[in-house]
Parts: structure tokens; C-alpha cells; sequence
């Protein structure tokens, strides 16, 4: 934990159970699964300053998905009945695997719709991979969306996160998915202390200026994450909290999904209650979607930050 915490701040986020305060922890029930993720891999093309799983061209923490594996937790899927509507890869890169098109093939073939995460560089325009998009795109018509990562709609604070030029590269990846007809989304970030309508605005204007076709003020179209990080004091998530911020637990994202992740060198697949959390076990909760439907204690500052207080959730 940062060393700026003093007293009871060092003391949040230890116990599952109670907050340092003593006060019952709130939980989270899977209520409606409506997405599975899978995390493709930890390997990225660049290195973003902040990135929540300190993805890279040399992070393999977590290795790339087979199709086996997608096609075995699809079959648990059928088995739980579990009401899926929408699976999702991210990453890393997606399209640094070179199993995605086959992977998104498999979840597509089974009548799901299928959200690719990706920040439209050099990957993906692949001459192999484009060629394979098109092919996805025009057999499963209007179910494939690919949301891509674009910080802000400057350049200059794009590229600041990115790297000098990602911003022009991935305008090009997003040109080639409009002059192709595939559908898009963006992941945008909020931390410049933009007013919400001013950012949407921005957006508008660019995705209006490029013909993109993304509604800026429509949220699952165009998400604005508030950032993470691991230094702030937020507070903990007690049970009587829902009641004060108007919130309900059904509402977060650990209510409705789950994320299938691979470790270097594990002999199988884990299933995390989060698909911002990676790297604590406590967040892991089996091999199996059968065991991936017990509650889920809101024990992390994400849980906080990003989603109770954030309002943020990663699917469309």
C-alpha cells in the first residue's frame, strides 16, 4: 500500500469480511450474467503510462487464450444456463493472439454477440487479420463490434498516455473500420478534469468530422473510464452504502459478468469476479463457471473508485 496512508487508511481493503471500521463489507451476487470476458493475453504493442495491468510488448503474466479454452467455458456455459448475451475480449492487445479471429469465430457461430477491445494499431491492420475481420463481419452481420481505445479526442493527451503518433495510427485503424463497415466503439479516459458533456462534445465533434458512426452521448457507444490508481484514499463499500448513494448492487458490473484469464504457466484457466482486477487471488474464484457464482466482497480500492463511486462498466 502507498506510503501517503496513515491510520485507519492502512487498514482499508485487508479483511473480505469487515472494513477497518468494522462496518459489514458490502457484497455483490451474480445476478444476471449477461457477459463473459476472456483476457486474451497480457502482451501489447505499446506501453501505455497507466495501464491497469501493466500490459506490454514484454508482459506475459497472463498468456494467450486458445480456442479450447474459449470453446470449453461456451459448453459451461450452455450447462449453467447461464443467460449470455455478449462475450468479450480484452487484453493486452487482442489481436496480438493470433488466435482471435478463431476464438471470436467460436462465440459468434454460438449466437452471441462478440465485443473485441483493442486499440486499432499496428495489430489489427495486419493484412491477415483485416482480411479475417471482413470475413467476421459479413458472415455474422451486426453482431461484431470492436471498441477501440482512444484516450481523448486530442491528440496531444492521447499520445501523452500512448506514445508520440499512436493518436494519428489508431485514427487510421478506426478509418479502415468505418470504410468497412464494421461496427465501433471507443473507450475514452477521464483524467483531465473534463466536465462529462464537455468531453462528449469532443467527441462528437471528431467522430462527426471522421464519419464515424459513434453517438458521443450514447454510454455504451462511448465510455468514459474514471482512471485508476493505487495511490488514492477512497472509501471502503459498506453494506448501508447502497442507501446513501442510491445505488443498487445489481448494477455493478460483478452482478452481470465474469472474465476468464490464463497464467503463465498455469495447467488451466481461472475464472475473476472482475475484469480489472488481475492480480490479487482473492478476486479469483475457480476453474469453473459453476464455481464463479458465489458472491463477491467488494474488498479493493477499484471496487470503490471505478465502479460504486465511478459508475463505470466495461461491456456494451
Amino acid at each position: 500500500m502507498n506510503s501517503k496512508f496513515t491510520g485507519e487508511s492502512t487498514k482499508k481493503f485487508l479483511d473480505p469480511i469487515l472494513t477497518a471500521k468494522g462496518d459489514t463489507r458490502a457484497t455483490v451476487a451474480l445476478t444476471h450474467p449477461e457477459t463473459l470476458w476472456f483476457n486474451t493475453g497480457t502482451l501489447c504493442n505499446i506501453t501505455c503510462v497507466n495501464c491497469y495491468i501493466e500490459s506490454s510488448p514484454t508482459n506475459d503474466a497472463l498468456a494467450y487464450m486458445g480456442s479450447d479454452d474459449v470453446e470449453n467455458y461456451l459448453k459451461q456455459v450452455a450447462e449453467r444456463n447461464w443467460p449470455i448475451q455478449e462475450i468479450g475480449f480484452t487484453g493486452g492487445e487482442p489481436f496480438m493472439n493470433p488466435n482471435m479471429a478463431e476464438m471470436a469465430r467460436l462465440c459468434l457461430k454460438a449466437g452471441y454477440s462478440v465485443l473485441i477491445l483493442t486499440n486499432a494499431m499496428l495489430p489489427m491492420m495486419r493484412k491477415s487479420v483485416k482480411k479475417e475481420l471482413n470475413n467476421l463481419n459479413q458472415e455474422f452481420a451486426g453482431k461484431l463490434t470492436l471498441r477501440v481505445s482512444l484516450d481523448h479526442y486530442r491528440r496531444e493527451q492521447h499520445d501523452a498516455e500512448r506514445g508520440s503518433g499512436s493518436y494519428e495510427i489508431t485514427l487510421r485503424g478506426m478509418d479502415w473500420l468505418r470504410d468497412n463497415q464494421i461496427k465501433m466503439a471507443v473507450a475514452g479516459r477521464t483524467i483531465w478534469g473534463e466536465d462529462d458533456a464537455v468531453s462528449r462534445a469532443g467527441f462528437g465533434v471528431l467522430f462527426a468530422t471522421r464519419l464515424y458512426n459513434i453517438d458521443s452521448n450514447d454510454r455504451s457507444q462511448t465510455v468514459l473510464f474514471p482512471e485508476m490508481d493505487d495511490t488514492s484514499d477512497v472509501p471502503e463499500i459498506t453494506t448501508g452504502c447502497w442507501d446513501v448513494l442510491g445505488q443498487r448492487p445489481d448494477d455493478l458490473m460483478c452482478a452481470s459478468s465474469r472474465m476468464v484469464v490464463k497464467r503463465k504457466g498455469a495447467h488451466s484457466p481461472v475464472v475473476l469476479a472482475c475484469t480489472l482486477i488481475t492480480n490479487s487471488q482473492a478476486f479469483e474464484l475457480g476453474n469453473t463457471l459453476e464455481d464463479a457464482e458465489k458472491d463477491v466482497f467488494l474488498n479493493h480500492r477499484y471496487c470503490a473508485k471505478f465502479c460504486v463511486l465511478g459508475g463505470a462498466k466495461c461491456s456494451a
